[in-house]
């Protein structure tokens, strides 16, 4: 299994243009692991410190010209881009299901994210609108106008490895940024296939060859495009603790962040909901992608009238979802992306039976013959919300608690510190609209549960989840810097508010 896993990796890559040999830097050489068993697939090197201060350099001297390319030309990379991620769509999902243990349908859907938001940012390359006000003064203008904001570093977490690169490099591309991306030292390869098709795209379309590039490495890769005077914006996706220390550090400099960080995402249950809609959707929710999404559901607040039904529908459903090899169609849920990952979910089990809780379906490991970590998700009733309940746990444990009084519920949802995304199960429009109206997340839905988001929105959240908006909406003005013009065709000098200023 390890030996055609690797070979499998090889194969994927070469028909990317990609000699593993000679993929990455000239620094220090690693080889990463597939989660599915544990095997070494291809190795890689990091780039040196010098390399990516030369990358970082390219890609400031690109946006040079960049930037004076009209919008709609520029569009014209990033509609390639799409259609190349079309043509190598099966393969890059193998690729990220090899990687990183998705499921095929979850790594063929992250794939046909990229393909969304390609074709989003196209027609966005033709509506980079600005504004344009009444002056108070007679014979001017007055208007604002978006301008390309330099280079974009893009830090990327295991979980998604190519669409979140994919939401940032569209949209950053026509809106005249260029990218240098640090990819997971866990999912290099999907990198290095990704960055191969954007090199392609540039170069079938005329575009600067520097206007996206790729650094591997550790920690300290990600630290220089932090501590880079030239990266006018640090897109960094990842852990609160991480973001803790990427905002201060390049707000220092004065530069500009979008942080995508931890989610602690719940669910309320009311007495109205549709069981069949509400625990269909919850299960993905949690168990999806086995828990390791920043919008998993992890805690289910539900009223006291209906929680009987309710977990006893999930602890069925956990107990028949079908865990092990992600490379078998019949799987729902693959691996943990290391042990470290399992040791987690242990260590937070074993807290909350501690604090009270009742361990109602999964939380065991599954051995499967490919080795791996696989456990079963777990569903846990708790007598109160206690804290191992509100800190992120990156791995599928559904924290359940009940409620008696609506307000009872906003509280309990709104006590977590990170504001990703919410859900409210109910046919009660006043809930319905109250939940929409106070739940302090970026994304909150109704009878939908917290993952799955569509790019065609606003994607991002509020409190420790770091504020920052990707994808669609108005995500785009992240990228850009705004100037208020005013012209005077009046061929007389006018102060605004009246002010005059004789002599001369």
């Amino acid at each position: 299994m390890s030996t055609s896993l690797a070979e499998r990796a090889t194969e994927l890559l070469r028909g990317f243009g990609i000699d593993p040999a000679t993929a990455g830097g000239t620094g220090e050489a690693w080889t990463c692991r597939s989660p599915i068993d544990g095997s070494e697939l291809v190795g890689v090197r990091a780039h040196t410190a010098a390399e990516v201060a030369a990358a970082i350099a390219a890609a400031d001297a690109a946006f040079a010209e960049w930037r004076l390319t009209p919008a709609p030309v520029r569009g014209r990379l990033v509609k390639r881009l799409g259609e190349l991620i079309g043509e190598h769509k099966q393969a890059l999902a193998d690729l990220v299901t090899i990687e990183v243990g998705k499921i095929g349908s979850e790594a063929l859907g992250e794939v046909q994210e990229m393909i969304d938001i390609c074709d989003l940012a196209v027609g966005l390359s033709r509506q980079l609108f600005g504004r344009t006000m009444p002056s108070e003064r007679a014979g001017h203008r007055l208007q604002e106008v978006w301008h390309p904001l330099g280079v974009v570093g893009v830090i990327s977490a295991f979980n998604f490895p190519v669409a979140v690169w994919s939401w940032n490099a569209a949209i950053a591309l026509v809106c005249g940024d260029t990218v240098v991306w640090k990819p997971s030292e866990l999912a290099p390869l999907t990198a290095l296939a990704t960055s191969a098709l954007l090199a392609q795209a540039a170069a079938e379309v005329g575009a600067p060859a520097a206007v996206g590039a790729l650094v591997l490495g550790d920690r300290a890769v990600g630290e220089a495009l932090v501590e880079s005077p030239a990266v006018a914006l640090v897109s960094a996706t990842g852990s609160t603790r991480m973001g803790r220390e990427v905002g201060p550090r390049v707000a220092s400099r004065f530069g500009r962040v979008l942080l995508e960080l931890g989610g602690n995402n719940a669910v309320v249950l009311a007495p109205s909901a549709d069981l069949d809609v509400a625990v269909s959707s919850m299960v993905f929710a949690a168990a999806g992608t086995a828990g390791q999404r920043c919008t998993s559901l992890r805690r289910l607040i539900v009223h006291s009238s209906v929680a009987e039904a309710t977990l006893d529908r999930l602890a069925r459903a956990y107990a028949s979802l079908p865990v092990g090899d992600p490379l078998d169609p019949a799987t729902l849920v693959g691996p943990l992306i290391t042990g470290r990952a399992f040791d987690a979910m242990q260590a937070a089990l074993a807290e909350a039976v501690a604090d009270g809780g009742e361990v109602l379906a999964g939380g065991e490991r599954v051995e499967v013959g490919t080795g791996g970590w696989y456990v079963r998700p777990a569903l846990v009733r708790m007598p109160s919300q206690t804290p191992v309940m509100l800190r992120e746990t990156f791995a599928p444990i559904l924290y359940a608690v009940t409620y008696d009084d609506f307000d009872e519920a906003l509280r309990l949802h709104n006590a977590a510190s990170q504001g990703l995304s919410a859900g409210i199960f109910t046919r009660d429009q006043t809930e319905a609209e109250l939940f929409l109206a106070t739940a302090d997340t970026g994304i909150t839905n109704v009878n939908v549960g917290t993952s799955g988001a569509e790019i065609g929105g606003a994607f991002g959240g509020e409190k420790e989840t770091g504020g920052g908006r990707e994808s669609g909406s108005d995500a785009w003005r992240a990228y850009m810097r705004r100037a208020t013009n005013t012209i005077n065709y009046s061929g007389t000098v006018a102060l605004a508010q009246g002010v005059q200023f004789g002599g001369g």
